[in-house]
């Protein structure tokens, strides 16, 4: 199963959908891509403090001009497109991702753990870990605060992910990067990180500073390609998902037989 597989890095303009479309329009205009993810809030931006300020950037049935634009994105690439979004679903907001496919289908994840102040307009998750498949490839879907929870990408692992996706804001200094690169390695899973860059303030002045670093991990813990902390660009490796179906570590170790259920399976529940 031999894929190209990517991330988009950019800085966004908040609240100016129209104009964040046209950039990414242009850092994709001539990239070849099997799988590519972009940020969390990808168009929206993303530090905002109420329903009502982020609302009118809300996308509802899959027609907002962003989701319209990444549909036929897809199609005209022939490629899975993974993005965050914020969704209007009856009387709730939720901080999704979208993965869309070249049929025209729109696979949606819930984030299920909200981070700071995104518990101020967004309703947690209601999807549980969503898998969606392309081309005999399972993505597994995640949304940056996501990657904290080691049973989250376990759990799509053991519903036979061959990749990650993780669509973040990442703030917290390299963190989410280092962790991605441990969920890589613990589940034996190539994982791709695609953050957003540069500085965003909330209406009443608090700024968050995001710390790009957009990765591509391998099962074995390569880093295959990174970006730095300030780049706009879009990163493309060619890799075989297969390889992540093998678990073994060694010849006498397997990350997922080896596993100790019988003896702390009944503390996830507590």
């Amino acid at each position: 199963m031999r894929f190209l597989i990517g991330y988009l890095q950019y800085l966004p303009e908040k609240g100016n959908p129209e104009k964040n479309i046209e950039k990414v329009r242009s850092m994709l205009k001539d990239k070849d891509f099997d799988i590519l993810v972009l940020p969390e809030l990808a168009f929206s931006g993303y530090f905002y403090l109420t329903r009502e300020e982020i609302l009118p950037y809300a996308d509802e049935g899959f027609n907002s001009t962003p989701a319209l634009f990444l549909k036929e994105l897809s199609r005209s690439k022939n490629a899975l497109i993974l993005c965050g979004f914020p969704e209007k679903a009856g009387d709730k907001l939720y901080n999704s991702q979208y993965a869309f496919l070249p049929s025209g289908d729109v696979v949606v994840y819930r984030k299920s753990h909200l981070f700071y102040k995104e518990k101020l307009l967004f309703a947690p998750g209601d999807t549980g870990p969503v898998i969606v498949e392309f081309k005999g490839a399972k993505v597994g879907m995640m949304v940056c605060f996501d990657w904290f929870f080691p049973e989250f990408s376990r759990i799509l692992a053991l519903k036979g992910a061959h990749l990650l996706a993780l669509s973040a804001n990442l703030v917290l200094p390299g963190l989410g990067q280092k962790g991605m690169f441990i969920r890589s390695v613990e589940n034996r899973v190539f994982s791709i990180v695609a953050n957003r860059v540069g500085t965003e303030c909330s209406r009443e002045g608090e700024c968050l500073d995001f710390t790009g670093m957009s990765q591509i991990v391998s099962p074995k813990g390569e880093v295959l390609v990174q970006s730095g902390v300030k780049d706009e660009e879009v990163k493309i490796v060619f890799v075989d998902l297969k390889e992540a179906e093998n678990k073994n570590v060694t010849s006498l170790n397997n990350a997922f037989k080896d596993r100790r259920i019988d003896l702390y399976g009944g503390l996830l529940n507590e």
